[in-house]
């Protein structure tokens, strides 16, 4: 992904310190990421993740070991790549609502933390994964989540890490269009399976937003290189809800599904990059099969 002289966001908080905490549960730091997938990976609810892991805590399949090591060169490159791929959204989105007259585009706010980090939809700790939340309208991120994305479910490159921050983006242009907020008062009266797809079809859009994202940043910027998509599209592939249940469970279980099989991602993903349109994300008026 081409970066290079790309301004950076003024709306990003480092919050990392030297201090952090790392987490393992069964055969280490591995498990907890594809629990913490399974549950969220992309903007569900936080909260489902943190009761899901103090529930390993207090069965003793999970142990916190404090750490501390000082950001390296990586660390400092992927915290520069967050806040560029950021502002990159920030022009793309604010230029889009003008254009649809949805108004102006209200900018997110990102938090990079290691560890834990307190947030308005509750205490995290680091390997729960990216997040929004819409009640303080921010992303929260450990950049080290990307390290173990490449390790544990073999999905890396710059521009598939774009694409995980363009999703949970994503997440805040659903929240400012109001679409975040009728799919979970919707999701209020659902039975668990019902609730289950209405978060699907909330993730998928959120993938086809970042794909739109993706499309419009290569206009303004040309910023896809050869190569970014198919990364793009293999993140996308890796973190299906089947991928993953197979991979923590040795099984699929459709009806938790609540992000999508790993298809449906890739194909909303690359219908966004194609298109370029977010009018023609509409993932609600499909019927289920149909996605």
């Amino acid at each position: 992904m081409r970066l290079d002289g790309r301004r950076n966001s003024s709306n990003i908080s480092d919050r990392r310190g030297i201090s952090g905490r790392t987490v393992g549960i069964g055969g280490g730091i591995i498990g907890v990421i594809v629990l913490a997938a399974v549950t969220l990976f992309s903007g569900g609810s936080i909260g489902d993740v943190i009761g899901n892991v103090a529930g390993q805590l207090a069965s003793g399949n999970v142990s916190l070991s404090s750490a501390s090591r000082e950001p390296d060169a990586e660390d400092q490159r992927l915290f520069d790549l967050a806040s560029k791929v950021l502002a990159g959204t920030e022009d793309v989105w604010t230029r889009e609502f003008r254009r649809q007259g949805w108004g102006e585009y209200e900018c997110p706010q990102m938090v990079v933390y290691s560890g834990s980090v307190n947030s308005g939809c509750g205490q995290a700790t680091s390997q729960v994964g990216p997040f929004y939340c819409s009640a303080d309208q921010t992303v929260y991120i450990d950049l080290d989540f990307f390290k173990d994305m490449q390790r544990s479910i073999g999905a890396s490159g710059d521009f598939a890490y774009a694409y995980v921050i363009a999703h949970e983006v994503g997440h805040h242009v659903q929240y400012l269009l109001g679409t975040l907020a009728d799919a979970h008062r919707a999701m209020e009266s659902m039975n668990e399976t019902d609730a289950n797809r209405m978060s699907v079809r909330l993730e998928l859009q959120a993938d086809f937003l970042a794909g739109v994202w993706a499309h419009q940043d290569n206009e303004l910027f040309s910023s896809i290189e050869p190569g970014d998509i198919e990364a793009a599209v293999n993140a996308a592939s890796k973190i299906g809800d089947d991928y993953l249940q197979r991979k923590a469970y040795g099984r699929e279980m459709p009806d938790s599904f609540n992000h999508g099989r790993s298809e449906q991602r890739v194909r909303w993903l690359t219908k966004g990059i194609e298109t370029g349109n977010p009018l023609e994300g509409n993932t609600f008026d499909l019927s289920y099969s149909a996605l």
